[in-house]
């Protein structure tokens, strides 16, 4: 499997072939494959194991403390080298890049994440931070922590992102209720409220598209 990664790619790999070399790295003296291919079935690819919870890793028979921290170590390096496709750019010029990037941080959450894209006057990013997390379909958001973080990091503009782990990006009344609540409180600032997406299973929604902002 090195020679044929090596030689021919990684798109040459099966998931679990990925999965069991990186297992293997942590494991070189024992047969990962059975391991990896159990894993597999049980998350779906290895996307999906690189994303699930510690927890739900740990429960795996055969995944102790090196296997999963091995697992989550490839995740953030896949989330950080997403993130530098677009951090210090304009994102109105690197849309696609942008949504690559949040589909791979929220698309397989469980519960419900709400981040907050801080951007310059040049609507490039700041800095991208998670605001709160909540249940499976609600997330607590308080304007004005939003917009307080916002005056911290000298920012002129928002985009407002969360999940909807059922799949479904289709925004809810309370979503849109809370998406003018941010835009009038950021407002009173001068701090402009450029979009909010919601983050589904392979689909997004963007209210700016959508005539909702």
């Amino acid at each position: 499997m090195r020679t044929k990664l090596l030689e021919r790619g990684p798109d040459a790999l099966a998931d679990y072939e990925l999965l069991e070399m990186l297992l293997f790295f942590v494991q070189p003296r024992g047969d990962t494959k059975p391991l990896a291919k159990a894993v597999i079935n049980r998350f779906g690819s290895f996307a999906r194991v690189l994303a699930a919870p510690q927890g739900e890793l740990f429960n795996m028979p055969g995944l102790g403390t090196h296997s999963v921290a091995a697992i989550k170590l490839v995740h953030a390096s896949a989330l950080r080298l997403a993130r530098a496709e677009v951090m210090d750019r304009p994102v109105v010029n690197n849309w696609d890049r942008l949504m690559d990037y949040l589909a791979a941080v929220l698309s397989r959450e469980k519960t419900e994440h709400f981040r907050v894209l801080f951007l310059d006057n040049r609507n490039r990013l700041i800095a991208d931070e998670a605001q709160a997390r909540g249940t499976i379909n609600h997330t607590p958001v308080y304007p004005r922590e939003v917009v307080k973080r916002a005056l911290e990091l000298h920012a002129t503009a928002l985009i407002l992102v969360h999940n909807h782990p059922s799949g479904d990006p289709t925004p809810s009344p309370e979503d849109v209720a809370m998406t003018d609540e941010v835009r009038e409180a950021a407002s009173v600032l001068s701090i402009a409220l450029h979009d909010h997406v919601i983050i589904g299973n392979g689909r997004w929604t963007s209210f700016r598209k959508e005539g909702l902002l």
